[in-house]
């Protein structure tokens, strides 16, 4: 044993290995280059990728489409070539040309600014601080506030190492690898004061100060500034805040999010900007409203006339369909993280914990907090909308849920980024550039239907061969980097022909969280192999998705789907690609002609990836959740309706052989119905039909509108009157408040007159009701009749995508009694009404009371109403 030490102690000391990199010199020529890969413009703007990508081709692909990886890879023979190139010179002009006009043109006047709160975003691959659909909404959404030129900042966290790099073996196993980001490879730049030093804020945690520098990302016209807690001035923990996305325990989370939400004000406030209205992208974000309460209670602002001023001037989006999704941290820690909070704010420990209840037992709910501390909230469709009004309820404890405050605005995408280069170039010969500017006007997209069925099915094959080439490169890479043999490959990627891309290809590919059931097909093998072997009408299906390190659940589906592609009877049929990101997501949405959606409803809280298939003239084959169960119309896709059953195990099998039959019987059929042409007419009828359906009404521009016109001027008008005056607006709602809360429970109601159950059209509605109010007064409360019509169903067509537009057609109304000013013998009030009635049918109405006043911004708002029994 001592001489086998003895020989392993003489074996030579390994070198050292150190990093090296030997950077071009940028030819004045071509000297803006490292501008334009500082700004993200490039992730949307096809011409400019174009013009880094012209300077090596091959260096563009290794570095994942990241020109700021590239200017430090690239050769210098390269570049100088490029400088001396005519055509290279005139492309580099035509971009600079497009960038400038784009990002010096100046903000929408009267534009309040708009400060937008978000633990993740996804802008591009090459910038890795996302891990699924919250981040590419986000990023998007940074996207379309600088293509509508809003006022518009966002605040997150520069992950050092982001999220995971995903491999999976040859037996499915996921590996999650983490890597270090060099900042000088990503799109960011330090942000620096006025003497030239890098702006560092400061957060206290458990008693001690820790340190974040700030980063900005260029967004277009939109600054995203990012907090990064590697600092030398922080100790080892410290400095692992900012390490990983959504990494790490409870305690790293609870630091993550102070230093988003605590960290980005003082960001903005460092920088003197103040904010109108601050936008809380899930409850993530939900500590910035301790740190404006803070800075209220800094100033000598009591409490509860702080919490009006606040939570005028904030809004809360909530993407999570299900209570447990919720952020909660336990009570103790928090309290630990908070020691000085309650005393700078004014209140009792207790009082404190409030702020984070109703949650589970000795937990502190991120939602709760958002949803006391704002006052415009929204879930991301019409079904997340309605759902979030009932899990969210309580908080409104005397309301129907169908009328508390949660509103919704329908999810969108970036239609430039997502939109495939090749439709991008149609649509500007066929319908003229203008068409980015029309892309919620759903008569200019009409044009579609005249385009000829030859020609749009041309490109859709080109798009098609485009994505083939680039999966089949991808797994090139993959089985190299395995150490894989190319006739292994060649088995596996078999049909992904980009020669002959008439193959039926289905692609599914997101997170693969439980509740998306990716291995849903999986139970019925035996229809599945039919399906798929049919040698006359083949079918491929490629999958795609990462599951969370912790998700083991989620990592099992994968390792089925992945084990699947070894069987004889699936080899070449079932495709699983490691590493989804944007980059394959935006081949895989342009190019696969079915998006397969199968998720258990109502859980799917929107959803984006389907419409960006669409948007590319694909066809949805989807759970009706989310977003889909708005967009649906019989003609753009095949919606599967949910299945109520009580057991999950016949729920699954049931939407099962939904999507079987619609597969089987209707998509491989009509695929492959070829005329003479070789292309199925109806198909392209009815690809073209999604293009025209979803683009006017999913599109981010849309999507944005909708949160200017209901949410954002609202509240920066709302935050304005509760501010003016020293806060009078605020101080003087705060005191009504407490004056309602306090008395409420001595307000009755009950009615004087009868109630009729018929009444003629030609008459009228006669009622009187009696109010015991306490003490208030008449003025502090609404009486109202509230009637909804059941009979004849109402004909108003579609909802609208927003709860804050107008939607005609519902056959409801109220009318409101007035006080006559009489008493009854008890001391109540007596309201009365008269109104005449114009419409027929059989209604449902109730007669009720709830408080009243100018300054609420919602008149449920304190969720306290009572009913005539």
């Amino acid at each position: 044993m001592s001489e086998r030490i003895s020989l392993l102690d003489s074996r030579p000391a390994m070198p050292q290995q150190f990093s090296l990199d030997v950077v071009p010199h940028i030819p004045p020529s071509l000297g803006r280059l490292p501008e334009l890969a500082g700004n993200l413009f490039f992730s949307w703007h096809r011409p400019t990728r174009a013009l880094f990508e012209s300077l090596d081709p091959s260096l563009w692909a290794q570095c994942r489409g990241n020109p700021k990886r590239l200017l430090r890879a690239v050769s210098q023979k390269a570049l100088d070539a490029g400088a001396a190139d005519p055509a290279t010179l005139a492309r580099y002009a035509d971009v600079l040309e497009a960038f400038d006009t784009y990002v010096q043109a100046p903000p929408q006047p009267d534009s309040p600014l708009v400060a937008y709160f978000c633990a993740e975003y996804g802008l591009t691959s090459g910038f890795p601080i996302y891990s699924g659909g919250l981040g590419i909404l986000a990023g998007d959404h940074c996207k379309a506030a600088s293509d509508e030129r809003l006022n518009f900042v966002a605040i997150g966290l520069l992950y050092g190492q982001g999220y995971f790099t995903q491999v999976v073996d040859s037996e499915g196993a996921q590996l999650a690898v983490f890597k270090d980001y060099d900042p000088r490879e990503l799109p960011v730049e330090p942000v620096r004061t006025a003497n030239g030093e890098w702006l560092d804020i400061t957060v206290k945690m458990l008693r001690r100060e820790v340190h974040a520098r700030v980063w900005q990302a260029r967004v277009g016209r939109v600054t995203l500034y990012l907090l990064d807690a590697n600092c030398e001035q922080n100790s080892a923990e410290d400095r692992a805040i900012t390490r990983r996305l959504y990494g790490g325990d409870d305690a790293t989370r609870i630091r993550q999010e102070m230093l988003l939400g605590i960290g980005g004000v003082r960001v903005l406030r460092a920088l003197n900007l103040a904010p109108a209205v601050f936008h809380l992208n899930e409850g993530h974000a939900s500590f910035l409203t301790l740190e404006l309460l803070r800075e209220h209670a800094a100033r000598g602002i009591d409490p509860a006339t702080a919490l009006e001023a606040v939570a005028a001037q904030c809004v809360f989006t909530t993407h999570t369909p299900v209570a447990a999704g919720h952020d909660q941290f336990d009570q103790d820690n928090l309290l630990a993280y908070f020691a000085d909070y309650p005393r700078e704010l004014g209140l009792s420990t207790e009082q404190f914990v409030q702020l984070g209840l109703p949650a589970a037992p000795g937990k502190f709910n991120m939602t709760r907090l958002a949803l006391r501390a704002t006052r415009h909230v929204n879930g991301v469709s019409r079904i997340h909308g309605l759902l979030s009004q009932q899990l969210l309820a309580d908080q409104w404890p005397e309301v129907s849920p169908r009328e508390n405050p949660v509103g919704y605005v329908t999810n969108g995408v970036h239609v430039p980024t997502f939109l495939h280069q090749k439709w991008s170039e149609f649509f500007d010969e066929a319908a003229g550039p203008s068409w980015r500017e029309k892309l919620s006007d759903a008569s200019f997209w009409r044009f579609l239907e005249r385009v000829p069925d030859s020609t749009f099915w041309a490109i859709s094959q080109t798009v098609k061969s485009d994505m083939l080439a680039c999966v089949r490169e991808r797994l090139r890479r993959e089985y190299a980097r395995k150490g894989q043999s190319p006739a292994q490959l060649a088995r596996v990627a078999k049909w992904l022909d980009p020669a002959r891309p008439e193959v039926l290809t289905i692609g599914f590919a997101r997170r693969f969280a439980t509740y998306k059931r990716a291995a849903l097909l999986l139970h019925d093998r035996e229809r599945l192999a039919r399906i798929v072997d049919n040698a006359d009408r083949p079918v491929v299906f490629l999958f795609a998705g990462k599951a969370h390190p912790a998700d083991q659940p989620g990592q099992a589906v994968l390792r089925e789907i992945k084990q699947l592609m070894l069987d004889p009877r699936f080899m070449g049929r079932i495709i699983f690609l490691e590493d989804y990101d944007i980059q394959l997501a935006r081949w895989l949405v342009a190019g696969v002609d079915i998006w397969l959606n199968n998720p258990i409803a109502p859980l799917e809280a929107s959803g984006t990836s389907g419409i960006k298939a669409a948007v590319n003239g694909r066809q949805n084959l989807s759970v009706l959740d989310g977003w889909w169960a708005e967009a649906f119309d019989e003609k753009n896709g095949w919606g599967i309706p949910p299945v109520n059953a009580q057991d999950p195990a016949r729920r699954d099998a049931l939407e099962a052989e939904l999507i079987f039959d619609a597969i089987e019987e209707e998509a491989v059929p009509l695929y492959y119905e070829r005329s003479i042409a070789g292309y199925s007419s109806e198909w392209v009828k009815r690809c073209k039909h999604s293009m025209l359906t979803v683009i006017p009404q999913f599109n981010m521009r849309r999507m944005v509108s909708d949160y200017v016109q209901g949410v954002y001027l609202p509240a920066a008008q709302q935050g304005r009157r509760l501010a003016e005056n020293d806060m009078a607006g605020a101080r003087a709602l705060a005191e009504w408040k407490a004056r309602v809360r306090a008395t409420w429970s001595k307000v009755q109601l009950r009615a004087l007159s009868p109630v009729a159950d018929e009444v003629s059209v030609n008459g009228s509605l006669h009622l009187r009701a009696a109010v015991q109010l306490g003490e208030l007064s008449p003025a502090d409360v609404c009486v109202e009749f509230v009637v909804r019509r059941t009979l004849p169903e109402t004909q108003g067509g579609p909802p609208a995508l927003a709860s804050y537009r107008p939607w005609g057609g519902n056959g409801n109304w109220s009318v409101r009694l007035q006080p006559t000013g009489e008493f009854e013998s008890d001391g109540a009030r007596v309201f009365a009404i008269d109104a005449p009635l114009a419409d027929c049918g059989h209604f449902e109405a109730e007669l009720r009371v709830h408080p009243q006043h100018e300054l609420l911004t919602h008149p449920h708002e304190m969720g306290l109403m009572k009913w005539l029994a």
